[in-house]
């Protein structure tokens, strides 16, 4: 896999941290805007890419470029993420998928028909921890309750309450607790579940955003609670309880450290599974594998996946009242 990345932020910081390690990925080019022209050049020569740029159009004209990693505020993945596949580029992009369920059909439609790799870049789908409590579901019985609570205060809030609006407050820009934290929430229960049977979300907004909110999934046989909070804090805790035990999850459904199976009969265990290694390096290092092995069924099977979960953000802010400009030209 030859990358492109477009985004020069925390993120891609994060990413560059590793990628190396993945002998598979090489890294091409870097793409940035001219008001971050100095940390481009800063990331090429540290990170070696071949080439960088401050125009998106010279990275999708590049040849060599053969995947483009979208890492850029929510509201630009829909209109990048098209432009690249246009340019028949493979695209692995950044968590949430895009604005609205609509933009996510158009996307998915435009890269089957051009049999192009389309992956949402969403860390918990592929841990070996995630992998595992999906095999230890039928332990818990008939499963009743399932809770996510990932609440973290975020220093932006500070500036947000003094009138300073960033990219995680800002409507305008796909933001809010729903789209930042409580996505990882919906990932990891749809995952596991699959599709619910009715949403509804319960948001604190202020300045037309939801700055927490609790989000309550419908399922046939139990129901599910999924908090999100950027505007306080609480230990982060996440339960699955069946009728014969229960998992617990003490860290962020994000990356998914240890976890306990907490069983009726009294019996307890402390697993982890995971790797030694960066929260993202399992994802990337499985989108390069389906690359190098032709692996289009996995990849569109994960991205039915991504379908899902973006209906459900979609639907659940909406009947909130939480509208963003890519919805009026939706609705």
């Amino acid at each position: 896999m030859k990358l492109g990345i477009v985004g020069t932020g925390m993120i891609v910081n994060d990413l560059l941290s590793f990628i190396h390690d993945i002998e598979s990925i090489e890294l091409i080019h870097i793409s940035g805007t001219k008001r971050s022209e100095e940390k481009v050049r800063e990331l090429k020569e540290k990170h070696h890419f071949q080439r960088c740029s401050v125009s998106y159009d010279e990275l999708l004209n590049d040849i060599e470029v053969d995947t483009v990693y979208v890492a850029l505020p929510n509201h630009l993945h829909y209109s990048y993420t098209k432009l690249a596949l246009e340019a028949h580029k493979n695209v692995i992009l950044e968590k949430p998928m895009t604005s609205t369920i609509e933009e996510a059909k158009e996307l998915k439609k435009l890269a089957i028909q051009n049999h192009l790799f389309l992956w949402e870049a969403i860390t918990n789908q592929y841990l070996p921890n995630f992998y595992k409590i999906k095999s230890l579901l039928n332990e818990l019985g008939h499963i009743k309750i399932v809770e996510c609570n990932y609440s973290q205060y975020s220093s932006r809030y500070n500036a947000f309450k003094e009138g300073m609006i960033l990219p995680a407050f800002d409507y305008t820009k796909s933001g809010g607790a729903l789209m930042d934290l409580n996505i990882y929430n919906i990932h990891f229960v749809v995952g596991l579940f699959g599709k619910p049977i009715d949403i509804e979300y319960y948001p604190n907004i202020e300045k037309g955003i939801d700055t927490s909110g609790i989000l309550v999934l419908k399922y046939d046989t139990f129901q599910c609670v999924c908090i999100g909070a950027k505007d306080c804090k609480a230990p982060l805790s996440n339960n699955i309880q069946g009728d014969r035990g229960c998992i617990h999850i003490p860290t962020p459904v994000s990356y998914i450290g240890s976890f306990d199976l907490l069983m009726n009969d009294g019996s307890t265990q402390t697993i982890n599974e995971n790797n030694d290694v960066h929260r993202m390096y399992e994802e990337f290092f499985e989108f390069s594998r389906m690359y190098e092995q032709n692996d289009y069924q996995k990849c569109y099977d994960m991205l039915e996946h991504s379908m899902i979960v973006t209906e459900i953000q979609t639907i659940a802010r909406r009947k909130a009242g939480i509208l963003f400009p890519a919805d009026d030209e939706n609705m």
